[in-house]
């Protein structure tokens, strides 16, 4: 009877050490740190050594399907996402593991079963807003464009001040000749993310679009080039009603706000400059077209955030932090100099109530 008695109590004494949620906690941080600083091999290590302390850790757990996943181990990531969903199905963190789980089937090029995992865990959490983001670069791959661009728009949504999601939009609708709308999202992309090598890209695209109907054919003459698909497209639908999402009145008026580039008294402006006119004259027109009957995403998400920067005295400076990565020599000077109205920028920018 003792030696059953002790046996029993060294199982428990043995249990119990190994039991050491605070330690475990300790060694996840660590194991976030390492994976941060791209050592995913060492990163997984401390997670596993955390799942000896502490056994189905669900952050332990959530973490190695991440780093798993940035390994490109796709089978060994899905394992341990399936397994933190399992055990911990009301885990207010589980959005995070929905996305690994789909990232890792994308990855295994299994597109539409990365989407039924996107749409479960956007069931449990349908304003997290990197689930749609991620369904959409799926659907992406599918070439089902018009379904991702619903995603993107959902994402940006939910997060507004995601810069991926105004990135993908503002790429579709120029793929998709939508000049405004692309406009719009290329705005709001800068204004989250006004440097590095996306920014770069993005502000010569974004030029294209302001600047592609007027070219200068002669010493005293300009061309303006207008499709003819869009002297034909309809304002309105079939029923008589609006067409959502239609911006052709603003469209023309950016058009020649573009041509006066060219002129003579605007010569010796800089591009930040030329652009902030532009911008004015399209935002009022977004602001006298906007209580026409006027609908759509477009329309209603970022068309009153133009507005109200306008209205707010804040295109001189937005139209700066566009031009940031520019490496205009005026540009740089300006924002050094007026680092005050950038930081009122975006003080207005953070109380903005989307």
């Amino acid at each position: 009877m003792k030696h059953t008695f002790l046996l029993s109590f060294l199982v428990l004494t043995t249990f119990l050490r190994a039991q050491d949620p605070e330690g475990a906690l300790k060694l996840i941080s660590e194991g976030v740190q390492l994976h941060d600083n791209g050592n995913y091999l060492g990163a997984i290590k401390k997670y596993d050594a955390a799942l000896a302390l502490d056994k189905d850790n669900f952050d332990a757990l959530a973490e190695k399907a991440n780093s798993y996943n940035s390994l490109n181990e796709f089978d060994k990531a899905i394992e341990n996402a399936k397994r933190a969903i399992e055990l911990y199905p009301d885990e207010p963190d589980l959005n995070l593991v929905y996305v690994a789980y789909g990232n890792s089937l994308d990855g295994q090029k299994k597109p539409e079963e990365s989407i039924e995992v996107y749409e479960e865990g956007i069931i449990k959490f349908p304003e997290y807003y990197l689930l749609h983001f991620n369904k959409g670069i799926t659907y992406v791959s599918l070439k089902e464009y018009d379904q991702a661009l619903a995603c993107f728009q959902q994402a940006a949504k939910y997060n507004p001040n995601h810069a991926g999601s105004h990135n993908a939009i503002a790429r579709f609708q120029k793929m998709n000749e939508k000049r405004i709308p692309s406009i719009l999202a290329y705005c709001r992309f800068f204004a989250i993310e006004p440097t590095g090598t996306r920014a770069m890209e993005n502000l010569s695209s974004f030029e294209t679009l302001l600047n592609g109907n007027v070219s200068k054919t002669g010493k005293n003459s300009i061309t303006i080039n207008i499709d003819s698909d869009f002297l034909t497209q309809s304002d309105s639908t079939a029923d008589g009603q609006v067409a959502p999402n239609n911006f052709s009145s603003t469209e023309m008026i950016l058009v020649f706000s573009s041509a006066m580039d060219m002129d003579k008294k605007n010569k010796k402006k800089n591009k930040a400059q030329l652009l902030q006119s532009k911008l004015d004259v399209m935002c009022a027109s977004l602001e006298e077209q906007k209580d026409k009957g006027n609908n759509g995403f477009y329309w209603e998400y970022y068309a009153p955030y133009f507005i109200d920067m306008k209205n707010s005295g804040q295109l001189e400076t937005f139209s700066y932090i566009v031009y940031a990565s520019s490496g205009d020599k005026k540009v740089v000077a300006w924002i050094k100099e007026h680092s005050s109205e950038i930081n009122k920028f975006y003080d207005w920018d953070k109380e903005y109530v989307w």
